[in-house]
């Protein structure tokens, strides 16, 4: 049965938007629909959190694949736009049985993606939006934010990186999500204060099997993981994103966001699955 913050938080409506793509293992002849947004969005719209998705796809068959997918986790893909050419892919592979491996990327449609003005308004209709570094809509957040549209941004590990910019992004990013995996010292720890010093409500890193760390301007909470047997770690982050999300919809506090994170991530590292 739901509870009244299950109820409040599938009231709100979340749209990812930006980079989305098949990751195509060849070898297994299987592949998904993917990105950072659409694998948070999968899971948000599996707990029953209405999700739009606003990026592109080809005229391929993995187009057509990734829409009939995504409409049957009951996805909004009135806006997920069709594009003479190939459907973006990721070309993967498995090391160790566990670890993915990205062989070769092609851009496909995505190379040229712009969202329109139409697209834009759609967005705005939203409560929160999911994006990252690549989804070719960074230059909409100020306007976004403006119009009231909470962000959630996955850095991955590229936070730090002076090719993308990140201090510029930050001030119109309310949750600021980062990979620092299999590591935890003292730099990771003044970097998520330093960067809640640009604008956002809370910074979060993701540490891999030490767990993750999350700032909110005055204390830094921490959360371990949940132990699991590990057989693809693709997915762990996007997941722990899409379960500390549904915790913020809910209304309940930080460290019950960490434990739904980490909870959910450790049920998609268990599984060959993404989400």
């Amino acid at each position: 049965m739901a509870t009244a913050n299950d109820e409040l938080a599938r009231s709100k409506h979340l749209c990812a938007v930006g980079f989305c793509c098949a990751d195509v293992y060849e070898k297994l002849g299987v592949f998904y629909p993917t990105g950072n947004g659409i694998d948070w969005g999968v899971h948000l719209a599996r707990m029953g959190v209405p999700v739009s998705a606003v990026s592109v796809v080809g005229t391929d068959d993995y187009g057509a694949k990734m829409k009939e997918a995504l409409s049957a986790e009951g996805i909004d893909i009135t806006h997920l736009r069709t594009e003479p050419g190939d459907t973006c892919k990721m070309m993967m592979d498995l090391k160790n049985g566990t670890d993915r491996v990205h062989l070769e990327e092609i851009e496909g449609v995505m190379a040229d993606y712009q969202i329109t003005d139409e697209e834009f308004e759609f967005v705005a209709g939203h409560d929160m939006l999911h994006t990252d570094l690549f989804g070719e809509v960074l230059d909409r957040l100020p306007a976004w934010k403006e119009r009231g549209v909470e962000v959630v941004m996955d850095f991955s590990v590229f936070s730090e990186d002076p090719e993308y910019h990140c201090r510029d992004i930050f001030p119109y990013v309310d949750y600021v999500f980062m990979s620092y995996d299999g590591k935890r010292d003292e730099h990771i720890e003044q970097w998520v204060k330093e960067v809640h010093g640009y604008g956002p409500k809370l910074v979060c890193a993701t540490m891999g099997e030490l767990g993750s760390i999350c700032y909110d301007g005055e204390t830094l909470h921490e959360c371990g993981i949940v132990p699991t047997e590990v057989v693809n770690t693709v997915g762990a982050g996007d997941s722990y994103i899409a379960g500390f999300t549904y915790g913020l919809l809910a209304g309940e506090d930080i460290d019950a966001c960490m434990a739904r994170g980490a909870a959910l991530s450790s049920q998609v590292i268990s599984k060959f699955e993404p989400y």
